[in-house]
């Protein structure tokens, strides 16, 4: 299979302007199906509205989004759900007043999955496995809101699974404040659902020791755009990289 075939998501000229400011100019970004994929950049070069637009929240302002070789773009988000994309935020989005099994259970009981509600057994017994994966089965009775942050972010990343089919996990700077427990505890179900599921992930991070040990290339942006692509240790000498990181 060649590069072309294995391609799960492309960007072309994907653009996003607010009133004059332009967030993402005219980006063209290929992320092979298996791939973990690192997106890297200074704050404020575009990086979560990429994030914003693959996953629907944003509407483009010129440019496509495919996904497995067609067109997503103008779907809304639950619909892309259903196609398989489901994605993260910095600040764990959960349901504060639901119970930590209750959470888990939305995604797999939302219209998106069609006819999952049937099994509901079999859903439960996957939530809880999931549950025990991220060390949180004990705190399965409990209220989102009565978690710890880093709790609540494993939650939220737990969440995402329960999603069948799931093709594309969009994570937003899914280490940001967590302690390093928790941390290793979220590496390690990326790389095992990567490995065992054969979901693609796409990571956003200013973590680059955790880039560095999950993701064999990354896309650095900057102002909007993509500026280099490879290993870590590849573009960390690319001219245009030091300067965006550096002011020039």
């Amino acid at each position: 299979m060649d590069g072309q075939e294995n391609r799960l998501l492309e960007t072309e000229n994907l653009t996003k302007r607010f009133g004059g400011l332009t967030a993402v100019d005219g980006l063209t970004l290929s992320v092979q199906s298996g791939e973990i994929r690192g997106v890297i950049g200074p704050n404020g070069s575009g990086k979560t509205t990429l994030m914003n637009l693959i996953s629907g929240i944003y509407k483009a302002s010129s440019g496509s989004i495919s996904l497995d070789g067609e067109r997503i773009d103008q779907l809304k988000p639950n619909i892309r759900t259903s196609r398989g994309i489901i994605r993260t935020f910095q600040i764990p989005k959960v349901f504060w007043d639901m119970t930590v099994m209750e959470n888990m259970l939305v995604p797999a009981l939302s219209d998106s999955q069609g006819d999952r509600y049937k099994r509901q057994e079999e859903i439960v017994e996957e939530a809880l496995a999931l549950l025990r994966f991220v060390q949180l089965d004990h705190m399965k009775d409990h209220l989102a809101k009565t978690l710890s942050g880093g709790q609540n972010q494993l939650l939220q990343i737990a969440r995402g699974f329960m999603v069948n089919p799931l093709k594309l996990y969009l994570m937003d700077e899914p280490f940001a404040g967590v302690n390093p427990q928790i941390k290793s505890v979220i590496m390690e179900s990326i790389k095992e659902m990567n490995r065992e599921k054969g979901v693609t992930f796409i990571l956003v991070s200013h973590e680059m020791s955790s880039i560095r040990r999950l993701c064999g290339k990354v896309s650095v942006i900057h102002e909007g755009r993509c500026i280099a692509e490879g290993s870590l240790e590849e573009v960390a000498h690319v001219p245009e990289v030091i300067e965006a990181y550096i002011g020039g």
